[in-house]
């Protein structure tokens, strides 16, 4: 079955990488999430395609996909639906909101204040939304990709700790190196068009039902008691680390266990290594972390800090 995974896996990469060069990280933090049912929170400067990886992701997997653009005026009903009184019926009636669908794109979603961002916990959390009392299930995957701009302070709401720890997997989405840039324009001179995806060969490549089926798949995937040890030391060593104020949560090293898992099955191996935890630390934890203020004015970032834990934990024998 992890067979099934990997070259699922392979086809969503090249098909991320038509629409997104040099997307090769941003394309394996994606399929984490989307394998290890988690969801994913971009971050980077604007015109980076934080937005086009997301619309390419839908596309490739043919699923249901919802943009929600985030403004400051949103209200939750906004996002997750409310009831409407029909006058000529006198009744009321559930108008749902476009968190229903598959994919969601959060856009620039720290433009909105913390009310509405809070009313996709539950969505996140428990894969529905309760309006007026009424629990409605949200379809089935269900990949929320978030995204805000790091530079920006004016008009926005940072995302508190507890949304934060929501978000399986964090990825940075930077300036291309030199070459990718350079392919990029090259791309666009032979008539590359970001609002023509098709046009670039960027069609389904599976579906809803084979998705579900390599969800389950990557939960069968064997995790060690030394993997699991491993997974342990990392997140109990974010909680005694003095440059931090703020450790990685429980559900924190459940993340990163499942992510473990989706990293193995990805790489079309039926077992999990302590390699396959230290590839995925570095998406999974760092956003959870609060760096103190002293370490915080001397440059330190929580990348720098969870860097130096998996330096110093020894790795199992045992995979």
């Amino acid at each position: 079955m992890t067979a099934n995974v990997d070259r699922l896996a392979e086809r969503i990469a090249e098909g991320l990488d038509r629409a997104v060069v040099g997307a090769q990280r941003t394309a394996f933090g994606l399929t984490i999430a989307l394998l290890a049912r988690g969801h994913v929170l971009i971050e980077g400067v604007p015109g980076t395609g934080k937005t086009l990886a997301v619309r390419a992701l839908a596309m490739l997997l043919g699923l249901d996909f919802r943009r929600i653009q985030f403004t400051p005026d949103m209200m939750p009903a906004d996002v997750i639906g409310t009831t409407v009184f029909n006058p000529q019926t006198a009744q009321f009636s559930t108008r749902l909101g476009p968190v229903m669908a598959n994919v969601v794109l959060a856009d620039e979603i720290n433009r909105t204040p913390p009310k509405t961002q809070a009313a996709l916990l539950e969505a996140m959390e428990e894969g529905r939304v309760t309006i007026d009392g009424t629990a409605h299930t949200l379809p089935n995957p269900f990949l929320l990709c978030a995204t805000q701009n790091p530079i920006e302070y004016e008009g926005t709401y940072p995302l508190p700790e507890a949304q934060l720890d929501r978000f399986m997997v964090k990825i940075e989405s930077g300036y291309p190196q030199e070459a990718r840039e350079l392919e990029l324009l090259e791309r666009v001179a032979a008539g590359f068009d970001a609002r023509e995806l098709e046009a670039s060969g960027i069609v389904p490549v599976t579906d809803a039902a084979e998705v579900v089926a390599a969800q389950r798949a990557i939960r069968a995937v064997h995790l060690s008691a030394g993997v699991r040890d491993y997974t342990y030391r990392i997140v109990a060593g974010t909680r005694q680390n003095s440059r931090l104020t703020l450790g990685a949560s429980p559900r924190a090293g459940i993340a990163l266990l499942l992510a473990a898992q989706a990293g193995a099955a990805i790489d079309g191996r039926a077992f999990a290594t302590p390699d396959d935890v230290k590839n995925v630390a570095p998406l999974v934890l760092p956003h959870r972390l609060i760096v103190a203020a002293d370490a915080e004015i001397e440059g330190t970032t929580a990348a720098d800090v969870l860097h130096d834990i998996l330096a110093v934990i020894p790795v199992p024998r045992e995979g």
